[in-house]
């Protein structure tokens, strides 16, 4: 479903850390074994989708049989009041697997509605959203997921698929240029340079790099940065970019914006699940 993604073990391990060694006690305590309940899951705020299977996956785990219709996708923005899923099975079943299908739809839908936001306030721009690895523990391929359904474009996925070379490696390089420079040395192709002054620029593109950060930035810096740069590499500004500064940030021509409170702070979607017992 998702690149990189194992959800049969992401599923089994969710499960197991809530019904622990004896299960869901309650559902087995109260509920009939052959208890068969209905359901319907909706968002009672406006979202941007995401987890939508990975939630019905958690009830076809518990019960293989139950009918599970999504009405609607992951990327969709729906208003208010969107029924966002239909479910029939076994009640013991659905009401085990009902948090955390709820947790994970939720969590990752809340991103995605974030990032929706931030790309809207850069519409109209030449600018791209980027996320960050500012991603929970474990979770990280999931959450950029939840960004790409919102609009953004995946930054890193991790320390392996490009060099970033940030202000702790040049302290014990000496310099940008020296950094980048064993960077380049060492066979790496992408290599992204942090430069937080005007004069660290020259440096890092003689010695090498293919992207520059442009860090904490203000706008008018931002436009003579672009400019010294002259589209010589992709530029991207980053470090305390918020919703009611990314507009202008984006106006200075930059090529990327990258903002690590799609993952880092966004808050969960408000998404209910109500059950009703089907007639004997």
């Amino acid at each position: 479903m998702i690149p990189g993604f194992d959800l049969s073990a992401f599923i089994a391990a969710t499960l197991a850390e809530d019904m622990g060694d004896t299960g869901d006690i309650t559902a087995a305590a109260v509920i009939p074994a052959d208890a068969v309940f209905t359901g319907i899951m909706d968002s009672r705020d406006a979202i941007t989708v995401a987890g939508i299977d990975i939630a019905g996956a958690f009830f076809r785990h518990l019960d293989p049989g139950a009918t599970i219709e999504a009405l609607v996708a992951d990327g969709d923005r729906v208003p208010a009041g969107t029924a966002l899923m239909r479910l029939r099975g076994n009640a013991r079943a659905l009401l085990t697997a009902e948090r955390s299908a709820l947790n994970t739809v939720q969590h990752l839908s809340g991103i995605a509605t974030l990032t929706a936001t931030y790309v809207a306030a850069i519409a109209g721009t030449a600018t791209t959203l980027l996320d960050t690895r500012k991603t929970i523990p474990g979770l990280r391929v999931l959450e950029k997921y939840a960004t790409r359904m919102g609009g953004a474009t995946n930054h890193r996925m991790g320390l392996w698929d490009a060099a970033m070379i940030k202000d702790n490696h040049v302290a014990v390089a000496g310099s940008v240029g020296e950094a980048t420079a064993r960077a380049k040395a060492a066979g790496i192709e992408r290599i992204v340079v942090e430069v937080d002054s005007l004069d660290q620029i020259e440096p890092a593109l003689a010695a090498g790099a293919t992207h520059l950060l442009l860090d904490n930035m203000a706008p008018p810096m931002l436009t003579q940065a672009v400019a010294m740069i002259a589209g010589r590499v992709p530029t991207e500004a980053s470090g305390g970019v918020r919703l009611d500064t990314i507009r202008a940030i984006a106006e200075t021509g930059v090529t990327y914006v990258s903002v690590g409170r799609l993952t880092q702070s966004a808050p969960a979607a408000d998404i209910g699940l109500d059950f009703t017992l089907d007639a004997a």
